[in-house]
């Protein structure tokens, strides 16, 4: 009778220290990067930062790591997420009041963004801008950097456009602009703006399609944003699949 039990404790032993091995294991696997709503930015003089947005917020913070035009800038909208998508807010009420939401940390100068593009019921009617923004900061009423915008259209009426905010809502000066079917972007497109020293340049799915020179801006945060200039509720129809920053880079890695 004894070794009858001393055998039915070390059983019940063995099967509650398997149990806990098996609950750890998965608490392991839930708490890899591969669970995770976006990849930590590193932060410092150099930094990344990678998300294919897992999560609904509205506006976008992801673990504090946006800041976004509503909250820090007042004047501008908020980019907001469901799962698996980034799109603006705008009410389409005010000119020039883009969806913005930048990276916080400290962020080389040279810089890369880049993103999938997601867009549905495409028109002309009005201008349904994705963007890329390079070296840029938000605070009250104020706005900087540059933005590289895609209309999303592929007509004759589509374009790219590289931007620089000047500060007051509606302030900014255009560097350059090109216009064509070739210059806007369709659903599933790849969008990547860059700025090394003086240079931004553009490409869609891998090919260059703008480049400008400005010294203006030194400084500042990679971003993402979302013009709708007339029709809010198309925001919903064109937006990011995904999106990832890096300053980790030079000039030779450019392509």
């Amino acid at each position: 009778m004894k070794i009858h039990k001393i055998l039915s404790t070390w059983f019940t032993l063995v099967v509650v220290i398997l149990a806990l091995l098996v609950y750890l294991g998965v608490e392991r696997i839930r708490s890899s990067s591969a669970f995770q709503p976006a990849q930590a930015p590193t932060f410092g003089a150099r930094g990344t930062y990678a998300t294919n947005f897992p999560a609904a917020e509205n506006p976008i913070s992801e673990a504090h790591n946006w800041v976004t035009g509503r909250a820090a800038g007042l004047d501008w909208a908020d980019v907001r997420t469901t799962a698996g998508l980034a799109f603006g807010t705008e009410a389409g009420a005010v000119l020039y009041d883009d969806s913005t939401a930048l990276l916080v940390g400290n962020w080389g100068p040279d810089q890369m963004t880049e993103a999938a593009v997601r867009t549905a019921n495409q028109t002309d009617a009005f201008s349904e801008e994705v963007e890329l923004r390079l070296r840029s900061s938000l605070s009250p009423h104020s706005a900087t950097g540059y933005e590289v915008n895609f209309r999303c259209s592929k007509t004759a009426n589509a374009y790219t456009e590289i931007v620089r905010w000047n500060g007051p809502l509606g302030s900014f000066t255009y560097l350059k602009r090109m216009r064509g079917s070739k210059f806007g972007v369709k659903d599933g497109d790849v969008i990547k703006a860059t700025v090394i020293g003086n240079v931004v340049t553009a490409y869609i799915n891998g090919v260059q399609v703008i480049q400008v020179r400005d010294a203006t801006y030194q400084a500042g945060s990679p971003g993402m944003g979302f013009y709708n200039n007339g029709n809010a509720a198309a925001n919903g129809d064109f937006g990011y699949a995904s999106f990832r920053a890096s300053d980790q880079w030079a000039a030779s890695s450019a392509r």
